[in-house]
């Protein structure tokens, strides 16, 4: 086990696993059992009801990307990425998309934001004011406007990032492009994203590749708070983070929901960060959506017998089994 460049534990694995003596190693270990149930923070709260009318309501989405050949490119088949899937999000909520790798999970993410242009269905937001607009046959002005309650959190927190604007630039961009705040006032309210997602404000004038992997994932956390969503997609946020910042991420992203009142659709293949931090869980193979339900349940208690395969493939503990 190394830290900090050295070798603080060697040892059978039984052993390391099972019996750790350094602080560090005990440290890991913890962390990865505490992703094996449901976060605290999430399990104090009362559950949202299902009589509350859907912030977002996605009906027979599909999203098919066209197979070409030959000399003139012609259209010989389709992927079908995303076919007919439905989804409800209610606000203060977080449902996770889980599934593997290819099973349409991070296009169907897209397709919600309108990162892609989906190939049909409707994607039905309910604005503050009670209204309820079709995302996918906005025209752009209103798809703006939309786009400024409707957030993503992207997958690789570096690569997501702009090397060459400094953390300050990176967050504020947001304010300044929708004319919210320019000058003291950006500089005001961009010191205040930093420190609500536990950053120093005084480096707001770094720039990406001076911080680590969890720092540049909160800056891209802040970057997604600018605008003061009602909704945010969060595409893979952990899986670039090693273990001992995943759950330390997964609680801030619960503590920001609480405060904020967001509702959360979280992508991820990881089985433990599902069940951690999400109400519901919508399952994907293929493009489709085969089981949705209570996190607790599909986690512990499969119908399909595709989640009961995908969850047969996730290590236990032998003494949790």
């Amino acid at each position: 086990v190394m830290y900090q460049g050295k070798v603080v534990e060697r040892g059978p694995v039984e052993q390391i696993f099972h019996a750790p003596q350094d602080p560090y190693t005990q440290m890991l270990l913890g962390n990865v059992l505490k992703l094996e149930q449901p976060s605290q923070i999430r399990a104090a709260r009362e559950p949202v009801s299902a009589e509350e009318p859907p912030l977002l309501d996605v009906r027979g989405l599909k999203m098919h990307f066209p197979i070409r050949k030959g000399f003139f490119r012609k259209v010989v088949d389709h992927v079908r990425a995303v076919d007919d899937v439905d989804i409800v999000v209610r606000a203060g909520e977080t449902l996770g998309i889980v599934g593997e790798s290819g099973s349409g999970k991070t296009t169907l993410g897209r397709c919600l934001l309108r990162v892609y242009e989906p190939t049909a269905g409707q994607i039905l937001y309910r604005r503050p004011d009670g209204s309820v607009d079709d995302v996918a046959s906005l025209g752009k002005d209103r798809l703006r406007e939309c786009r400024r309650e409707m957030r993503m959190i992207f997958q690789d927190p570096f690569a997501s990032l702009n090397p060459r604007m400094t953390v300050g630039q990176i967050v504020g961009e947001p304010l300044l492009v929708n004319g919210i705040a320019e000058g003291s006032e950006l500089h005001d309210r961009v010191a205040a994203l930093l420190k609500r997602v536990g950053l120093n404000p005084d480096w707001a004038e770094r720039y990406p590749h001076a911080f680590s992997g969890g720092q540049r994932q909160r800056i891209g956390i802040a970057r997604a708070l600018a605008l003061s969503p009602r909704l945010i997609v969060a595409d893979e946020a952990t899986s670039a983070l090693d273990v001992s910042l995943r759950a330390q991420m997964l609680d801030l992203m619960l503590q920001l929901q609480d405060e904020l009142k967001l509702a959360y659709v979280f992508v991820s293949h990881d089985i433990s960060v599902i069940r951690y931090i999400c109400d519901r869980v919508a399952v994907m193979y293929r493009g489709k959506v085969v089981e949705t339900g209570d996190a607790e349940q599909v986690c512990n208690d499969p119908v399909h017998g595709y989640t009961k395969a995908l969850l047969s493939a996730v290590p236990r503990d032998r003494k949790s089994t």
